[in-house]
């Protein structure tokens, strides 16, 4: 794999090309990215460094990809990056992705963008087609790694499911939905549906659920 330089930082910690050739540029149409354009963010290296550079979020690999030289390339070495600025949102490293960091206090919420990629519906019979049928993760073998972070073929899907994770008892805990995150604080489901059902709040919108989570957080110290 070949490494590209985007500054001296750059060059000796993060950016690595994923694939080198046939890549398309920041205006190309690609739902696997969380944010419509590629814009400017800011990386964050641990010991306080900062570098600037075009990206995106890749839902689909869950890593940020960067573009240089009208490719599109990207993070690695992520055990070096301390957080990632980018449309007014912030991630985190873990493990090999990146999580967004949707509240800090008074319990830390997460988001995993988690995104599938599926290949147009088989035909069902009668002329039709079965996104159920359909919806199997292309492997390594039919797409390479690379080529999640290219304009995807006419009518191939992206399904984002949202991982939730919030720090419970000094772990990390995910769920999904609301009957998740209710067994989560146990004793106190009825306050809370009480609270979302007064503030008409939905476990879908962000904005929301940094709410009922800051909520929980009050009637649980």
């Amino acid at each position: 794999m070949r490494t590209f330089k985007v500054g001296i930082i750059f060059a000796l910690y993060i950016l690595i090309s994923s694939e080198t050739s046939g890549q398309t540029n920041a205006a190309g149409e690609t739902p696997q990215y969380l944010f419509q354009k590629f814009s400017k963010g800011e990386v964050l290296l641990k010991g306080n460094k900062v570098q600037s550079t075009i990206m995106n979020y890749n839902t689909v690999t869950e890593n940020i990809v960067f573009e240089q030289n009208g490719k599109l390339l990207d993070m690695t070495n992520l055990s070096t990056i301390d957080t990632i600025y980018l449309q007014d949102c912030r991630f985190i490293p873990v493990g090999k992705a990146f999580y967004e960091v949707a509240a800090t206090a008074p319990i830390p919420l997460f988001i995993q963008h988690k995104g599938e990629l599926l290949p147009p519906g088989k035909p069902v019979g009668y002329g039709g087609t079965s996104d159920v049928a359909a919806a199997t993760r292309l492997s390594s073998v039919q797409l390479s790694s690379g080529y999640y972070n290219l304009q995807l073929p006419p009518d191939f899907k992206v399904k984002i499911t949202p991982v939730y994770w919030l720090t419970r008892d000094g772990a990390m805990v995910s769920f999904l939905n609301e009957r998740q995150l209710l067994k989560l604080f146990p004793g106190k489901e009825d306050e809370i549906k009480e609270f979302v059902k007064k503030g008409r709040l939905k476990f879908d919108r962000k904005e929301d659920l940094v709410k009922i989570i800051r909520f929980c957080g009050g009637i649980t110290e």
